[in-house]
């Protein structure tokens, strides 16, 4: 007996659909890779190194201290002081997860961005991402436990490091920018399911990077509409 036609398809009608998600994506890592190689994403193994020097340093009995006056960010602290900590506060680990996280998540994440976007927007929109829910937790503070968005005071005192709401922001901005529609909506759908069945400090952070990201996204779309009715162009092609 022979195999239905629907059968036979499915494979092929998969590739297609994976092909459209993530074919200019996957040529664009390919061709920087191919191109440049371990030079492609330099800024991305000088992040990995950081935060495996942060982690090696805090767990130093002379070092704990010394990376949570440079990096250590509470809500509680005064906003001059979270401000000043949290770019090197992306770069270190949380104490209570493992390292190992940390480094996978910004090699994959940022080596990805920094191939397809370039260095600087990585940074960018990394650093955005981070300072949304860093603020988000003095919001979230004030509105308190009884608001949909709240968050209790004992939160004021959590420790916020670690890389995981710029991975996020970045993983969003860049399935933006390469039309990866479906994967940028699980990766929102993901983040708003952590909140339901773990609602913490972390996980409302990442929706608030999500929500910062999208925002800029939505600017970025608007300056391009504007230019190509200025000019009476097409879509400009993706740039590094």
């Amino acid at each position: 007996m022979s195999t239905p036609a629907p059968a036979r398809t499915r494979p092929v009608l998969l590739a297609r659909l994976a092909r459209g998600e993530w074919g200019p994506l996957y040529t664009a890592v390919r061709r920087g890779i191919a191109e440049r190689r371990w030079r492609a994403a330099p800024m991305t193994l000088a992040a990995v190194c950081l935060t495996a020097l942060f982690q090696f340093v805090q767990n130093q009995s002379w070092g704990y201290q010394f990376v949570q006056n440079i990096g250590s960010v509470r809500a509680e602290d005064p906003l001059w002081l979270a401000l000043l900590r949290t770019p090197l506060s992306l770069f270190v680990p949380a104490l209570d997860l493992p390292v190992w996280g940390a480094l996978a998540q910004i090699l994959l994440v940022f080596g990805i961005a920094e191939i397809c976007v370039g260095w600087w927007r990585t940074l960018v929109i990394g650093y955005a991402a981070t300072l949304a829910g860093t603020l988000y937790a003095r919001v979230g503070i004030e509105w308190g436990p009884g608001h949909p968005l709240g968050l209790p005071a004992s939160d004021a005192q959590v420790v916020d490091t670690g890389p995981s709401a710029a991975v996020v922001g970045l993983a969003v901005y860049v399935c933006w920018r390469y039309r990866a529609w479906f994967t940028a909506g699980l990766v929102i759908a993901v983040m708003v399911v952590e909140v339901f069945v773990k609602n913490n400090l972390a996980g409302k952070e990442h929706l608030a990077a999500i929500a910062a990201v999208l925002v800029l996204c939505a600017c970025s779309a608007g300056l391009q509409r504007r230019g190509r009715a200025s000019s009476g162009s097409g879509l400009p092609p993706i740039q590094s």
